[in-house]
């Protein structure tokens, strides 16, 4: 079982300092206690796991550990091979619109990436749409009022996005990587929960503040305190049958565009997973 103590917070919290500096210590970190807090709420070892926002393989290192079959999307060939090669199973495409089958995978999982994203209720809405009946979403975000809500701007997003990457780009000399309102989106917990509420094709299991001891994880239920104190916040959920016995879900997308997608290409040959129908007929190019 996963064990939110006050020392694992300290561990994480020294790791996040060290984050610009020693990225390979801290990510490993964080990709290691990320599948110890799924494991909680599903079994991995034989697991179909997407991770939304894969990145460049830490992630993919700690599932695959566990026992699960790995795969993961990013929009970001920078991010994809940011370790060198792309790691085995990765595909390029837009969580908005995943080249995953409905109703396909065991485990959606994402970390910090729906504030990237300019319609996070639609990459929920995708999330929820490719697990199967029964299987688990898991997915967490850093809130836009939280200390790290503007990022590498912080704290000075509190007066306003747009003025934080003015001042970020005036003191540095470039623009900040996290860039208000064109990669960096403000998304809040509140907004994050009712989605869930409404979302008829999945359960809200439980939602708390990822980083903080087990104490502490009642600030995700006041309103106001949850935005400033719970850092990054994760939402559960596990999918349902849907309202038509398993057709695909809409979670309140209705009138919703999707943002669209890039190519949906194969990073590596590997991008089929043996015996699955995985991934769709979409993740060749167009």
């Amino acid at each position: 079982m996963h064990s939110a103590t006050l020392a694992r917070s300290v561990r994480l919290f020294r790791a996040f300092r060290n984050e610009q500096t020693d990225r390979d210590t801290f990510y490993r970190v964080l990709a290691a206690d990320s599948a110890d807090q799924v494991a909680v709420h599903v079994p991995l070892a034989g697991s179909l796991l997407l991770d939304v926002g894969g990145g460049p393989g830490y992630f993919s290192d700690a599932f695959r550990a566990r026992g699960a079959t790995y795969v993961g999307i990013d929009p970001d060939v920078g991010e994809l091979s940011a370790r060198g090669a792309p790691g085995q199973n990765m595909l390029r495409a837009n969580g908005t619109r995943l080249p995953v089958r409905t109703g396909s995978v065991d485990v959606c999982y994402s970390s910090n990436v729906l504030e990237h994203v300019s319609q996070p209720d639609v990459m929920l809405a995708e999330m929820v749409r490719v697990t199967r009946p029964g299987g688990i979403v898991f997915v967490s975000f850093t809130p836009w009022w939280s200390p790290w809500g503007g990022h590498e701007t912080s704290p000075w997003h509190y007066l306003g996005g747009h003025y934080a990457a003015r001042r970020y780009t005036g003191r540095h000399g470039h623009e900040p990587k996290n860039r208000y309102g064109t990669s960096l989106f403000a998304y809040s917990v509140g907004a994050a929960l009712r989605w869930a509420a409404a979302c008829e094709d999945a359960t809200l299991v439980r939602a708390f503040p990822r980083y903080h001891p087990w104490w502490a994880t009642w600030v995700v239920r006041v309103p106001g305190l949850r935005e400033l104190l719970s850092w990054n916040a994760v939402l559960v959920l596990r999918r349902g049958r849907g309202r038509r016995g398993g057709a695909p879900v809409l979670c309140g997308r209705a009138g919703i565009t999707p943002v669209p997608s890039p190519s949906s290409v194969p990073v590596r040959s590997s991008s089929a997973v043996p015996g699955r129908r995985w991934p769709a007929g979409r993740s060749t190019a167009r």
